[in-house]
């Protein structure tokens, strides 16, 4: 879910492009869509709420374990949701794996990759919730900071 660059093989770290930054969009676009017409509901940018919306288009079987473009779109979406929250940065992150979108948090050099998180668990099989990741996810860069005194 999330490494240190220290722990890591040598990394290339760069600003998305505006190729991948229009992707980006074009998915956060297509979640929104679906979840207006199969939900009556629109992404909003508030966690809570997004983050129900997403788990209610897997509970209801409207996106499927086998629609890896969908739920890597919501990975886009529940990747703002974080990034909002923590203060992250968008970047491409290459290493001997490959190329990937992934969240930078500054303060600690740390990366999450929030793009699969829901794919690579709904194909197989893991019904983690939505909620649950997030909260995962957060807790990862959160036990990364510092600690500021008197908190």
């Amino acid at each position: 879910m999330a490494l240190p660059a220290s722990a890591q093989q040598p990394v290339t770290v760069s600003p998305p492009s505006k190729l991948t930054l229009s992707f980006m969009a074009q998915q956060r676009t297509s979640i929104d869509e679906l979840a207006r017409r199969e939900l009556g509901q629109a992404i909003s940018g508030d966690p809570d709420r997004d983050i129900r919306l997403l788990q209610r288009l897997l509970d209801r079987g409207i996106v499927k374990a086998g629609d890896v473009s969908t739920l890597q779109a919501m990975g886009v979406v529940l990747g703002d949701l974080l990034a909002g929250e923590l203060g992250l940065d968008w970047v491409m992150y290459d290493d001997a794996s490959g190329r990937s979108r992934a969240l930078h948090d500054a303060q600690t050099d740390t990366y999450l990759f929030p793009v699969t998180m829901i794919s690579r668990r709904q194909q197989v099989g893991n019904e983690k919730p939505v909620a649950a990741i997030y909260v995962d996810a957060k807790a990862v860069v959160e036990q990364a900071r510092p600690r500021l005194p008197f908190q």
